[in-house]
């Protein structure tokens, strides 16, 4: 598995608090070895390109893509993120 991100998510990563880094980078840990792990909240959006969202914390949240072998990390940030992801 390949793992890309986007400017987006560059950008969005260097918004956020140093707490939310940390978890986000935690999470992205976990999600590595195991997309589907049930911690992640993983969820298909309801989004014609095969958008899928994972919990970070309650209030915020990353989305990826898949793109056969790769996993393309689009957006990270709280809900507001997810009208755009």
């Amino acid at each position: 598995m390949i793992i890309v991100t986007t400017k987006p998510l560059d950008r969005d990563y260097g918004h956020l608090s140093a707490d939310i880094q940390k978890r986000l980078d935690a999470k992205l840990a976990i999600f590595i070895t195991n997309p589907l792990h049930p911690s992640l909240r993983s969820k298909k959006m309801e989004d014609p390109r095969g958008i899928w969202e994972v919990s970070i914390t309650m209030n915020y949240r990353f989305t990826f893509a898949r793109a056969g072998d790769t996993i393309i990390l689009r957006r990270v940030g709280t809900h507001d993120v997810l009208r755009n992801p």
